[in-house]
């Protein structure tokens, strides 16, 4: 490979590596490792080791708990398991950021650059459900896979947003705890992995990242509490996109520092002899560089990354945990129920509380656009027509449920589908048709481009409730009234996972007492869930939407 490489690279990395030139251009030549992270949201490293059918050796990755190097010639991405969520496919040493992260359950997290998702997904299991979780991208068509790995992984807590940085920090001015920036760059790290990043080199020039990553950050530091922590990171060896962006930043941003990241796993130092024109920054700030890190290629299995970890000085006023169980009190004391029904009037008040910051043609505007942008994203599919009218026949009873509000149908679905519904946390709130699930701390999100406005639970039509494949996901065994649990080689739920019609014995699905035989069924592999169905007469209609089916 050695031979395809731009030969401006080879000669700039000369200069840069000096006697480790040699070594680094061998690693080229080097067979690709390959690696997945568990989804610390469904189980944990240990308890997928019990499950899985990957017959090749399966090694730890040093730097994240929850990853492995898999074999060549292995295909997880093949797997029910994939299908089921149960872990991403990422490169070895694109796991290290967010470990750098040190993100913490009931943290507000934003990546802001984030598609195709694997950095947030790898947030989402360190906040276990809790908190927020705001991911972005600014190109339209890279939210689809981002939205659709956020939901495969079955994360409740996020909002996916299609938006410019610096619309995005007029929303959330110094509110998020933690932020990533995993920068657009000129991807030199990936000539390995990807050969046709290497023709791509020279048209994504250096100059052109390096403006782009100067904008983002500027915008991030804007929207980063006092206390809060940035991870800065890239997938290039240019110095200007690295050392260099950082001496610049913190030559503007005298509240900010590095924080020095431990030099091990073959991590190497930053270089202060890189940062280029550094006459702004004391000596101190200046050698606090030497605190970022290097993943070269030829000294971890891994295709390369720069990363700078960046504190803000000063103190939350509340704690994470704090501001959780403020929001989860407005929330309460905004009911005027009692008893069973507390949480559900609780919810749908602080939804109401929501929509009313608008007026009702902003309303109707969000509305529209919201529904426009979720068929069009994630494979999901298209919103169902306008709802006709009932048939005069139908009588006054049907023409009160077409016009039912999509929160209560949403409420009738889950009372009586899932237990526990009524005690999820989060606010219940319908942008057109379509119900979401948010976090109770999530300012409006009004004037925003919305791809995804929170766990999106499904869409009401003509008087009933369509639970969506996002739902699905998000679910536990245990939480769906009906339930048929595959093992991943059984021959129903390859079957299931390509789209087709299910022939099952009543005996097969486990009911909770009281639960009528009929209606949709939550479909599983090995215990977690992969889809719905809805069971009449022996027969599953497989819901799986055509996105989502094994190709």
């Amino acid at each position: 490979m050695n031979g395809n490489l731009p030969r401006n690279f080879t000669e700039k990395m000369e200069k840069l590596l000096g006697d480790e030139y040699d070594k680094f251009m061998t690693s080229y030549e080097a067979p690709r490792v390959y690696g997945l992270r568990i989804n610390r949201l469904k189980l944990d490293i240990e308890q997928w080791k019990k499950l899985t059918s990957l017959k090749g050796e399966l090694r730890p990755i040093p730097w994240t708990p929850d990853g492995l190097y898999y074999e060549e010639g292995e295909r997880p991405g093949k797997h029910p398991h994939y299908h089921a969520g149960l872990y991403y496919i990422q490169e070895p040493s694109a796991m290290a950021p967010v470990e750098l992260l040190d993100v913490k359950p009931g943290h507000r997290v934003l990546d802001l650059c984030a598609a195709p998702g694997g950095k947030s997904t790898q947030i989402a299991g360190k906040l276990q459900g809790t908190g927020v979780l705001v991911t972005n991208d600014n190109a339209r068509e890279r939210t689809k896979a981002l939205a659709k790995n956020i939901e495969l992984a079955g994360v409740r807590n996020a909002v996916v947003l299609n938006e410019e940085p610096a619309a995005i920090a007029i929303v959330f001015p110094e509110w998020f705890d933690r932020i990533l920036v995993d920068a657009p760059c000129s991807g030199e790290g990936m000539f390995r992995k990807d050969e046709s990043m290497i023709a791509e080199w020279e048209k994504h020039s250096i100059e052109r990242c390096s403006v782009m990553q100067h904008d983002i950050l500027e915008q991030a530091a804007a929207m980063l509490a006092p206390g809060g922590r940035i991870v800065y990171s890239t997938c290039t060896f240019s110095p200007e996109e690295n050392e260099q962006q950082i001496s610049r930043f913190l030559a503007d941003h005298p509240d900010f520092f590095v924080e020095a990241v431990p030099h091990r796993f073959g991590w190497a130092a930053g270089r202060v002899d890189l940062a280029g024109e550094t006459a702004q920054l004391d000596p101190e700030r200046l050698q606090s560089i030497h605190g970022t890190v290097r993943l070269w290629p030829h000294l971890i299995e891994g295709e390369g990354h720069y990363a700078a970890v960046l504190g803000r000085s000063g103190k939350r006023s509340t704690e994470p945990g704090e501001r959780t169980l403020a929001a989860a009190s407005d929330a309460r004391s905004d009911t005027r129920y009692a008893g069973g029904s507390l949480k559900r009037e609780a919810l749908k008040s602080s939804g109401k509380r929501h929509e009313k910051k608008t007026d009702h043609r902003e309303e109707r505007r969000a509305g529209k656009r919201q529904t426009r942008m979720d068929w069009a994203t994630a494979g999901s599919e298209r919103p169902a027509a306008k709802r006709t009218a009932p048939n005069a026949r139908d009588g006054l009873a049907a023409l009160e449920l077409a016009a039912a509000d999509p929160v209560e149908l949403w409420y009738q679905f889950a009372e009586q589908f899932a237990a526990d519904a009524l005690s999820w946390p989060g606010r219940v709130v319908a942008y057109g048709s379509r119900v979401y699930i948010q976090p109770e701390e999530l300012p409006s999100l009004d004037g925003l481009r919305v791809v995804r406005a929170g766990w999106y639970v499904g869409e009401a039509g003509r008087g009933r409730f369509e639970p969506s494949h996002p739902l699905a996901m998000g679910l536990t065994r245990d939480t769906a009234v009906r339930v048929v649990d595959w093992s991943s080689d059984h021959e129903q739920t390859l079957r299931f996972l390509k789209g087709e019609t299910l022939f099952v014995e009543e005996s097969e699905i486990n009911i909770k007492d009281g639960a009528a035989v009929k209606g949709y069924i939550l479909v599983c592999t090995d215990g977690y869930p992969i889809g719905w169905g809805k069971y009449a007469g022996g027969m599953i209609k497989n819901e799986l939407p055509a996105g989502w089916r094994w190709m």
